[in-house]
C-alpha cells in the first residue's frame, strides 16, 4: 500500500538504492568471510609452528628436529624463543587438564583458571585446529596432539588480531557503503528526474487538455505532445505518441459534433425564419375571414378563432426557436440578397389581409 502511494520517481530511487544496498551487503559479507578465512589459515600456520616448538611427539618441530627430539616439563615450551604473546599451552592426563597457561606480555606463563581449563576439556586429540572460546581470553585456535598413551598437549593462538582486522574492515565497508549509497542516491535522483522530464511534459499536456471546455461551443483542440516527447523508440515517446493519436481522434469527434450542431442550428434558424411569414399570413387571413361574420356561420367563425389563436401560439414558438438559435450560434447575423419586389408584394397582401379597409 505504501509503494502505491509513492510516485514513480520515488519508487525508482528507492529501488535503485535498495539494489545497491543489497549488492554492498553481499560483496561486504563475502569479503569479510574470505578475509577471515585467509587470516585464520595464517593463524593455523603459525599454530603449527608454535605446536612444533612444544616438542610433543604429535607435532613437527619447525627447526627440523624430529618429533619427541626434545622434551618440556608441563608448559615450559611457552618460554621458548619464537613463541608469541598470548600463546596457550596445556597438558592433559586421561582427558583432564592438569596444567595450562598463557604466555603473558611480561614473558612469564599466566595459569588458566579452573573455568578456562574446563573449556579445554573434551577437545579431540587429532592434531586439527579448532576455535575455542575462553572466558576472559576470547577466541583461540587450539590444536591437541597425543604425547603418550594417556597424555596429550594442547597449543593455542589468540584470534584477537584476526577479529580486530575483520571488524576494522567491516567498519570501513559500512562507512564506504553508506557514503556510496548517498552519492548514488543523489546521482540517481538527478538522473531519474532528467529521464522522467519528458513524462512530466506529457502529463502537463494532458492537464491542459483536461482544463478545456469541451462540452459546449466551438472547440479547437490544438494541444499536442511535442515531437521530441513522441518518439516511438522510447517508452515515454510511445505514451506521448498514443496521447497525440487520442487527442487527434477526440478532436475529429468534436469537429464532427460541432459541424452537426451547426447544421442543426442553421436548420432551426432557417426554418424559424421561413415560418414567420406563413404564420403571419395564416393569422391575418383567419382574422380577416372571422371579421366578415355575415359571410360565415357561427361554427366556422369559432374555427377561425381557434386557427388564429393557434397561429399566434405557433408564431411565439417560432420566435423563441429563432432567438435560441441565434443565441447559441454566437455569431453576427447573416445577410443575403433579397428580391424587394417579391417582398413588397407579399407584405402588401399580408397588410391587406390584416387591415382591408386601410388604404
Amino acid at each position: 500500500m505504501i509503494g502505491r502511494r509513492l510516485s514513480l520517481r520515488a519508487r525508482l530511487i528507492a529501488g535503485t538504492i535498495a539494489l545497491l544496498a543489497l549488492v554492498c551487503v553481499v560483496i561486504g559479507a563475502l569479503s569479510l568471510v574470505l578475509l577471515n578465512f585467509f587470516l585464520v589459515q595464517r593463524v593455523d600456520d603459525q599454530l603449527e609452528a608454535a605446536a612444533g616448538r612444544s616438542g610433543a611427539p604429535g607435532f613437527d618441530d619447525p627447526g627440523g628436529r624430529p618429533p619427541g627430539g626434545r622434551g618440556h616439563e608441563g608448559v615450559d615450551f611457552l618460554l621458548d624463543p619464537g613463541q608469541g604473546i598470548g600463546t596457550l599451552g596445556a597438558n592433559f592426563d586421561s582427558g583432564e587438564v592438569v596444567l595450562a597457561g598463557v604466555l603473558s606480555a611480561r614473558g612469564d606463563v599466566q595459569p588458566l583458571t579452573d573455568g578456562q581449563a574446563a573449556q579445554l576439556t573434551g577437545l579431540p586429540v587429532d592434531g586439527r585446529p579448532r576455535t575455542v572460546a575462553l572466558d576472559g581470553l576470547g577466541d583461540y585456535r587450539v590444536v591437541v596432539a597425543a604425547q603418550g598413551a594417556d597424555d596429550a598437549v594442547a597449543v593455542g593462538l589468540p584470534l584477537e588480531e584476526v577479529q580486530a582486522t575483520v571488524a576494522r574492515l567491516a567498519y570501513v565497508e559500512i562507512a564506504v557503503s553508506l557514503l556510496g549509497l548517498l552519492v548514488a542516491g543523489l546521482a540517481g535522483m538527478l538522473l531519474i528526474r532528467r529521464t522522467l522530464r519528458p513524462l512530466d511534459r506529457v502529463a502537463a499536456t494532458a492537464v491542459r487538455v483536461s482544463e478545456l471546455q469541451l462540452d459546449r461551443g466551438e472547440v479547437a483542440l490544438a494541444e499536442r505532445v511535442p515531437d521530441q516527447d513522441a518518439d516511438p523508440r522510447t517508452e515515454v515517446g510511445q505514451v506521448g505518441a498514443a496521447l497525440n493519436r487520442l487527442l487527434g481522434h477526440v478532436g475529429s469527434a468534436l469537429s464532427a459534433r460541432q459541424a452537426s450542431e451547426t447544421r442543426v442550428r442553421q436548420f432551426v434558424a432557417d426554418a424559424s425564419h421561413e415560418l414567420r411569414t406563413p404564420l403571419a399570413s395564416i393569422r391575418g387571413y383567419a382574422e380577416l375571414t372571422r371579421r366578415r361574420g355575415a359571410v360565415v356561420d357561427e361554427d366556422t367563425a369559432h374555427a377561425l378563432t381557434r386557427v388564429e389563436a393557434e397561429a399566434a401560439r405557433m408564431t411565439t414558438l417560432v420566435e423563441d426557436l429563432l432567438l435560441l438559435a441565434r443565441l447559441d450560434e454566437q455569431r453576427p447575423s447573416r445577410t443575403d440578397p433579397v428580391d424587394l419586389a417579391v417582398l413588397a408584394g407579399d407584405a402588401t397582401h399580408d397588410a391587406r389581409g390584416l387591415a382591408p379597409d386601410r388604404r
